[in-house]
Order: C-alpha cells, then structure tokens, then sequence
C-alpha cells in the first residue's frame, strides 16, 4: 500500500464526507438558529471538516495528474524536460503528502482552535522575569514565522526588567494543537548578565497553554460564582494608560483564579478577553485532573508544578536546547530563542501520538 494509501485511510475521507453530509443536514434545519450556540458549533465544525476533506482531496488529484505525467513520458520516450517536470512534480507532492501526514497529529477535541498562553516567571528576581520575557519574544517569533495573529491580553512588568507574567492570544489554524507541546516548565542556564561576578545562574519559567473557547459551549461559567472588578489600565513603572476604568480583572470564587485584562480597549472588550481566559484556565484545570488520574491508574508519580520541567536552554558551559520528554536537541540556540521551534513541537506531536 502506497504511502498516500495509508494516509487517505487513516484520514478516513469517507468518514469525514459522511459527517460532512450529515453536519449539512443539521445546519438545513429550520430550527437550527432558534439556540445561536449550537449553530455556531455546526458551523465551525463543518467549516473545518469541508478544508481538511478538501485538502486530502487536493493531494489525490495531485497525484492523478503525476500519473497522468508518468504515463506520458513512457509514451513518449527521451522527452528530457517532461522527465525534469515529473521530478519536480514528485518532490511537491511528497512534501504535501509529508504535511498532511504530520497534520493527522493534530486530531485532539481542540486542536483546531485558537489558543491562550500564559508565561510565569520562577523565582530569581532579575534573572527570572528576563527569561520569562525572552520566552515571550521567542513566541511571538515563532507566531509571526506561521503568519499567527497574536494579541497581548495582559502583561505584568518585573521590577527591574523581564515581565513576571503575560498572556497571548494566539489565532490560527491549529494554534492550540501545536502551541500544546510548549506546555511545562522551561530551564535557562546562562551567565547571567545581571551578576556583577558573572557566575552562571539557572532560572525557570512556566508555560501554559489553553486552547481558546469562543462561548460557554463546552466550559459553562455559573455567573453567581464570578466577581469582576474595573480598574485604571497602568504601564511599565505603574503610570496610568487610561483615564477611565477600562481594565478587567475577574475572580472565579470556586477556584480561587483571578484574570486581568489591560490591553488599552474598552471595558466590554476586556471583560469578553478575561471572561475567554477563565474558560481556558477552568478547561486546564480539569484536563489536568484526568491526566492526573490516568497516570494514577497507570502507576506513574505525577509532580504538579515547578518540577516538570520539560526542555532545558544551556547556553554555558556550552549551548545546547534539548527537550527532555523527547529527546530531541539541537546546538542552535540562538535559532531556537528566535522562534525557529517547529522541529520540537514535531517531535513532542510524533512522541505524543506513541508514548501512550
């Protein structure tokens, strides 16, 4: 069986054509728009599925066309630029086949959505709120590279320089699906440029990542339990952004989580930002406690926090950025810090598909 073979079936096309036709059949329902959410879950469900379908069909009529090249070619022996065509026209078709493959990783519930991430900084003053802001800027990076539309919902400046936390609105197909494999703890070990001495300092940081939930569809939000707050937007060194109360900050009283929004908008579009984030956390939290459970079952010692540290970035002694769940490591750190992260989330996806 031929490689595109394998993949078509593991797709499932006739599956997903069959859903496709059953979701046009729901979204034909005269009373599909008497309840606006579940229309809009059919909607974005069936949108979806007609690109990946499309996709998959885009590649076998790509191959039908090489194979009509290949039978001309034998037809018509010694045509040397029709042979270069056909080999160019299989290279492109191997690298689309080799992208569809890769993107059959990303089949989780909420892979296909926008998603939220949030970096903490880790103890160590200084030092720790400026890996944290080299993290943020190494995102951001990678973001522009995929053509992501990124959107700073809240950022919370360190004392001297870094920022202690920030959270990022990431849109894009399949944001949350790659952005995933970031999740965890991330170790920096330098000579710190802010050690008079010089000596050499490691520092943590913590990434979280949440996909983005666009209503209460699947993480429903009881109003009696939720406290909002309005309050002045501030800058870097606390001086005022707005004249009047635009930022956001809510209080989950159940979980003890506390959201802000300060991005300079309205009070209404920070209220819709925190509100968003909440949800991501809320679905974390209990995506965190079936992980939980799933290891208790399988006899594995899960330690929640600091410890789970997921990929070191040495850039002394030597240099050298390695991800300790897969293996994978490269010397190209400065690449790496720059956004060049896509080898990583691929073998954490490939690893990821395996390791259970």
């Amino acid at each position: 069986m031929s490689a595109y073979s394998r993949s078509r079936c593991v797709f499932d096309l006739a599956g997903k054509v069959a859903r496709i036709a059953d979701l046009e059949k729901q979204a034909a329902e005269p009373d599909l728009w008497g309840d606006q959410e579940r229309a809009q879950a059919v909607l974005r469900q069936l949108s979806g599925l007609r690109t990946e379908a499309e996709r998959w069909r885009t590649v076998e009529r790509d191959a039908r066309d090489a194979l009509e090249l290949i039978e001309l070619a034998d037809a018509e022996e010694g045509q040397e630029a029709l042979n270069q065509e056909i080999a160019g026209e299989v290279d492109r078709l191997e690298k689309l086949l080799a992208q569809r493959e890769f993107e059959l990783l990303l089949s989780g519930e909420h892979d296909s959505k926008n998603a939220i991430l949030a970096i903490h900084a880790g103890v160590g003053g200084t030092e720790a709120t400026d890996w944290a802001n080299i993290l943020l800027r190494m995102y951001l990076r990678w973001c522009e590279r995929r053509g992501f539309r990124t959107e700073l919902l809240d950022r919370t400046e360190g004392e001297e320089t870094g920022v202690k936390s920030a959270t990022v609105r990431i849109e894009g197909e399949y944001a949350y699906g790659y952005l995933r494999a970031e999740r965890g703890v991330h170790r920096l070990v330098r000579l710190s440029p802010f050690d008079a001495a010089h000596r050499r300092h490691t520092t943590f940081a913590l990434v979280e990542v949440m996909p983005e939930f666009e209503s209460d569809i699947e993480v429903k939000l009881d109003p009696k339990d939720i406290r909002i707050d309005v309050f002045r937007s501030s800058g870097a060194g606390g001086q005022n952004v707005q004249k009047t109360s635009t930022a956001v900050r809510v209080l989950h009283e159940p979980t003890g989580i506390i959201v802000t929004c300060q991005n300079e908008r309205s009070q209404i579009q920070n209220r819709e930002s925190a509100l968003r984030v909440l949800r991501a956390r809320l679905y974390e939290i209990e995506l965190q406690k079936i992980e939980e459970e799933q290891a208790r079952v399988k006899g594995k010692h899960v330690e929640a926090g600091w410890g789970n540290q997921i990929r070191s970035y040495v850039l002394h002694p030597y240099h050298m950025v390695k991800d300790l769940r897969t293996g994978y490591e490269t010397g190209n750190t400065d690449a790496v810090l720059d956004g060049e992260l896509d080898e990583f989330i691929q073998a954490y996806l490939e690893w990821a598909a395996t390791a259970g």
